[in-house]
């Protein structure tokens, strides 16, 4: 998969994709389908490994020649030794996880760097949808209220807190919509929070 194909795809994917330094060993925790990891390495000559628990999605990990590990990322990172991969990935699936804590740290733990995207619950349609009196159902934040599979709701001031409290500097923190970076009033104007991180 090249670059123009990941960007028609998935264009948040591909803004983020330029923090992965070129034939880095990474670890995508809620891989998906893989799309991240085969552009990484088609394109960037990255190594690595993905995580996912979803039954549907390893086929096509496997489709894609993606190395995928079946489990849940919440039992923990234990396989991994500390500093095992020079960047972590965990894109739009930390908000799914009960112990956001444990999993940031273990995040921290096993990478040099990392990378974290969140659905921004202060993104101003959601905020409006609040005032209205309804949970917000938007692209990134896509289900209902009784069957969504995130437990976490989180905007970007609480997330760069949590990390700074479990010991990771923020290296680039940007807010996307549409896959476009937002300058102004990112936290507002913002669908999508990106965190660049490494340890303190």
């Amino acid at each position: 998969m090249n670059f123009s194909e990941l960007r028609v795809l998935r264009p948040d994917l591909a803004f983020i994709a330029h923090w992965v330094r070129v034939q880095s060993h990474v670890l995508d925790l809620g891989c998906g389908d893989g799309v991240m990891l085969d552009y990484l390495q088609t394109d960037k000559g990255c190594s690595g490994y993905g995580i996912e628990i979803d039954d549907a999605q390893i086929p096509q990990c496997i489709a894609r020649q993606v190395s995928v590990i079946q489990q849940d990322m919440e039992a923990g990172l234990a396989m991994f030794a500390d500093n095992a991969f020079d960047t972590v990935l965990c894109l739009s699936a930390l908000q799914m996880m009960k112990d956001v804590e444990g999993t940031l740290r273990e995040i921290a733990r096993v990478g040099r760097e990392a990378i974290v995207s969140f659905p921004n619950f202060a993104y101003w349609p959601h905020r409006l949808a609040l005032l209205r009196g309804h949970m917000p159902v938007s692209k990134s934040l896509p289900y209902e209220w009784y069957d969504t599979p995130n437990l976490r709701c989180a905007t970007i001031q609480d997330f760069e807190a949590l990390a700074n409290a479990v010991g990771l500097d923020v290296l680039e923190r940007v807010a996307l919509d549409e896959g476009r970076a937002v300058s102004v009033l990112p936290n507002w104007r913002g669908s999508l929070a990106v965190f660049r991180l490494k340890k303190k």
